[in-house]
């Protein structure tokens, strides 16, 4: 009899108790936290680099200046910027201002310098010829004194005497064939002056300049484009090697004492364009102060850095052109390594999210050193994990995560 009045009840209850627990199970679902889309990144084994990116510009190593020795009248130039030359090319011409007139007294003082000259040659080229005697007399004595001091003859005094002599006589030999060039030079210059104080000596075809080029390169400046007097010392232009090129780089001053001699650099002249490699030769000694972008001032000394002119894209360098320089300052192979977009700080000390079972796991880990993109870690991950990237503070131990 109970069991007939309980099974009717138990009809009308079920469905409102499993509409119940399904209530339940919907609302414990939705208050149950959802796994947050992350981007992770593994841990890698690699070579971490310590490097210090700045700017700065490529000058020649080798720039060679032309200028007119004298006042003359300089003819249009031939050559424009970027033009090759040889060396012993004819790159300016010079006509010289007609000299000064002078009068017979100066032009006869002239022609007593010459002779003056020409005597002094004269005698200078007789001391040599007695010098080259004394020489040959001092030459003889020492090997005398040599065969004498085999046997035993002489004491090693007069032998080291005799030696000495010879080598005497030898360097004043030198000195008087100095003084016969000495004079020889001074012939010539009281020549040229009397050549030059002769009447129309100043129409003449050879009075015509030429300068020359020192080296083989390029024409990197003219500072005068077309005939036009010119004073003597004024530049005329500039010529170098575009293929030895150095960079400049301005450095920090607080920076710049990581950086030593050696220390390899790459430098890139355009986004998308391969780097160049070079290496540092010098840091010079001098700081310069220079206004940054945002107007604060600051103490920066230049870095040469020289370059590998052997790799690809070299041959388009150019002097003035600004490169970003990337300057190794350390490096260490076989590095832990995790993105610097992964740490976090935990008071004095860092930790990641590990990405565990969908779920990020807070690890700490100890760092040995970092940069913008990489951090060498020591201990705390190991390779081939991942790791959160932009871990927000949303983000805590045990959080359900799904990978992006």
């Amino acid at each position: 009899m109970n069991t007939k009045h309980k099974l009717p009840a138990l009809r009308r209850w079920a469905p409102w108790a499993l509409a119940a627990v399904a209530v339940v199970a919907l609302t414990w679902w939705a208050f149950q936290p959802r796994p947050l889309l992350v981007e992770v990144a593994p841990v890698t084994v690699g070579r971490f680099e310590q490097a210090i990116e700045e700017d700065g510009q490529l000058r020649l190593k080798h720039r060679y200046l032309i200028s007119a020795p004298t006042q003359a009248e300089l003819a249009r130039p031939t050559l424009k910027v970027g033009d090759a030359v040889r060396a012993g090319d004819v790159v300016a011409t010079l006509t010289p201002v007609a000299p000064q007139m002078i009068d017979a007294r100066t032009r006869l003082v002239l022609q007593q310098r010459v002779g003056s000259a020409d005597a002094a040659r004269r005698a200078s080229s007789a001391q040599l010829q007695r010098l080259d005697t004394a020489l040959a007399q001092a030459s003889l004595e020492a090997e005398r004194a040599q065969k004498l001091a085999r046997d035993n003859f002489i004491a090693p005094s007069a032998l080291d005497q005799a030696v000495l002599a010879r080598r005497s006589a030898q360097q004043a030999l030198d000195a008087g064939r100095a003084e016969v060039r000495a004079a020889e030079f001074a012939l010539a210059e009281a020549q040229a002056a009397l050549a030059r104080s002769e009447p129309g000596a100043g129409a003449r075809v050879e009075g015509l300049w030429t300068l020359k080029s020192p080296v083989n390169g390029q024409v990197i400046k003219l500072h005068l484009d077309s005939a036009s007097p010119v004073t003597a010392g004024q530049h005329l232009l500039e010529i170098g090697d575009i293929t030895a090129v150095e960079a400049v780089i301005d450095v920090l001053s607080s920076e710049v004492q990581q950086i030593a001699p050696g220390s390899p650099a790459r430098l890139t002249l355009t986004t998308g364009a391969p780097a160049l490699p070079g290496h540092v030769v010098r840091i010079e000694p001098v700081a310069f102060t220079k206004v940054s972008a945002l107007g604060i001032e600051e103490q920066r000394v230049n870095v040469i850095v020289d370059l590998d002119t052997t790799a690809p894209g070299s041959q388009r360098l150019g002097d003035g052109f600004r490169v970003d320089a990337r300057i190794t300052v350390s490096s260490q192979a076989g590095a832990l390594l995790v993105p610097s977009a992964a740490l976090v700080r935990d008071g004095t000390a860092w930790r990641v999210f590990v990405v565990e079972g969908q779920r990020a796991v807070a690890r700490a880990v100890t760092l040995r050193e970092r940069h913008a993109d990489l951090a060498w870690v020591g201990e705390g991950v190991r390779e081939g994990e991942q790791v959160l990237l932009y871990p927000g503070s949303t983000i805590g131990d045990g959080q359900a995560v799904k990978i992006r």
